[in-house]
Order: C-alpha cells, then structure tokens, then sequence
C-alpha cells in the first residue's frame, strides 16, 4: 500500500557547505522515499520563501526551523495521505501553510515531503 505512515526530517549539508533538508517519507508497505531540498539561488520578488533560521549558527543558514515544520504540522498533516496522488499530498500542504509564498512553514520545508513522496 502507498498510504504514508512515517516522515521524519533532518538537517544535512549540501554540496557547496550549506545546510538543507532532508526528508524521509515512509509508507505502510515499507517502502521509503528520501530527498534533499536543493538551495535555490534566485531571490525574486514572487519566489517562494525558503525558510532559514538567522541567527549565529551556520552563519544564519541553518534549516532547524523548516526541519521542525516537517517533524510537526506537517508530518501530522500527510499521515495517511496515498503517496501516488502528488496532487492531494501538495494541496494539502500548501492549505497548511496559507500563504502565497509557502512563508510561514518554509518552501523547503513543504518541497522536501513533496519529493520524498514522488
């Protein structure tokens, strides 16, 4: 079955020695999904907000916050969700969010589970 029975994120470093996310999806026939969030470079005016903690640690780049929004509403938000209707699963997270921009969970945040669960 394709239902998703686990998610779990974390904090990794990336090619050029920035923190991102990396999710796991996990689904009741045992199978599982991972990936890590690419670091976009282009800061336009309507691009969505990839969220990054500030602060002294990784020099403000840190993820600890998009990382806790995967582990929490989230996670609580997909768990039963089928894997295999990428429409359902993103919709579903974008409703959580409520913005236009993904701001208040993170777009790294919410791009992690979507491709997880691809």
């Amino acid at each position: 079955m394709t239902i998703i029975d686990d998610v779990l994120a974390r904090q990794i470093i990336d090619s050029r020695g920035n923190p991102t996310v990396e999710v796991e999806v996990g689904l009741v026939d045992g199978a599982v999904g991972r990936a890590a969030v690419p670091s976009g470079a282009s800061t336009g005016a309507f691009e969505a907000v990839e969220r990054r903690d500030g602060g002294e640690a990784f020099g403000g780049k840190g993820v600890q916050g998009a990382v806790d929004a995967v582990n929490g509403e989230l996670t609580e938000a997909v768990l039963g969700l089928d894997a295999l209707d990428q429409r359902e699963l993103d919709q579903t997270m974008l409703d959580l969010d409520g913005t236009d921009n993904l701001e208040r969970l993170g777009a790294n945040a919410v791009l992690g589970v979507s491709l997880a669960a691809a």
